[in-house]
């Protein structure tokens, strides 16, 4: 093995301990048994790296952030003890990540049924994403995937043909009377509840509700069910938007060790957005596929964008992912979110 640290890329080392400490001993470079910043600097370059061997700039302070969470004693350096939490808890899982695919909602209804989002001000036509994600599913090797399904009751909270239903707060902006497709609501609760009003969709067991037909469906796929309380809407994969309900996605998770989360779909801004957002306030490493993804509104496709971006995950193309996925194309923003969520654990 090359020994010269500039050179080195840790994707060529295994996760044994003789790896481990090969590692070690490559990037101490004046053999006093423990890493310095400096040192620590070399492996972030050898760390993070695309697949044709670029190295990723990351700033000397979000590396010397990171290197504080493993130096537990607070004596300046990582020794040996230390490097073993690091290399088990950071370097390994970058090197060799956990990831799933998350397919959101790629279903009839938004695509060309009721709420086709082509009809939206966006006009972004919702088919375009099948054939990128299928091509992903074919050619990438993710340890999981799931598909998430909105799930409705015919008398949901979200449509607007059932507002007469639930009494309307006085402050609300908009009065029964006047509400029109796409307006936002404020219901009486108790408590007191925001709701955008969209078309009947999605209902349970229609065609609206069932995914796209060309969408492939992968063998041993979990299928993710969502807004099947009648009376709260859910946005995220994760929870519906009071925050009262967890899907069985989380629990799925955990029995995976998912550490990657890949999540693509419609609409972008809406329940895509809303899941990624979710999927990092977690503690995932959360990767937005752009070219996979398409939603209602422009600027609000942006303001996804920055959230995920602001919030340490990264945003990609389909063609970006198989590197990603296979370790050979490991991003700083992703190994910066990881080690925040170590420094959070440990506090």
């Amino acid at each position: 093995m090359d020994t010269d640290v500039g050179v080195i890329d840790l994707f060529s080392f295994g996760s044994d301990c003789a790896s481990m400490d090969a590692c070690f001993t490559a990037f101490d470079k004046n053999g006093d048994g423990k890493l310095d910043i400096e040192e620590f600097k070399l492996i972030c370059r050898a760390l993070f790296r695309n697949d044709k061997g670029k190295i990723y700039a990351i700033e000397d302070a979000k590396v010397r952030e990171i290197f504080i969470v493993f130096d537990k004693n607070e004596d300046g350096y990582i020794d040996r003890d230390e490097f073993i939490f690091c290399w088990n808890h950071w370097i390994k899982i970058i090197v060799r990540p956990i990831s799933v695919f998350l397919i959101v909602d790629v279903q009839n209804d938004f695509i060309s049924g009721t709420l086709n989002i082509s009809n939206c001000s966006a006009q972004q036509n919702g088919i375009e994403v099948i054939e990128p994600i299928n091509r992903m599913l074919d050619t990438v090797d993710f340890d999981a995937v799931f598909y998430s399904l909105d799930w409705h009751p015919s008398d949901h909270v979200s449509f607007i043909d059932n507002i007469s239903q639930r009494e309307i707060h006085p402050s609300s902006p908009v009065t029964a009377e006047n509400a029109q497709t796409y307006d936002t609501v404020i219901f009486s609760g108790p408590p007191p509840m925001k709701q955008r009003l969209w078309p009947k969709h999605c209902v349970q067991d229609t065609w609206g509700s069932e995914l796209h037909k060309e969408l492939k469906i992968v063998e041993g796929a979990i299928k993710v069910y969502k807004g099947t309380n009648p009376d709260v809407d859910s946005y995220s994969v994760f929870w519906d938007n009071k925050k009262l309900t967890d899907t069985t996605l989380c629990a799925q998770l955990r029995l995976k060790s998912a550490t990657d989360i890949y999540i693509c779909g419609l609409a972008y801004d809406v329940c895509v957005g809303a899941t990624a957002v979710d999927a990092l306030a977690i503690g995932y490493r959360t990767i937005l596929l752009d070219d996979c993804s398409r939603g209602v509104d422009l600027l609000e496709i942006e303001k996804t964008k920055n959230t995920v971006i602001n919030n340490n995950g990264v945003i990609v193309n389909s063609s970006q992912v198989k590197a990603m996925v296979e370790g050979r194309d490991r991003r700083p923003e992703l190994g910066y979110k990881l080690a925040l969520e170590l420094k959070a654990l440990s506090t």
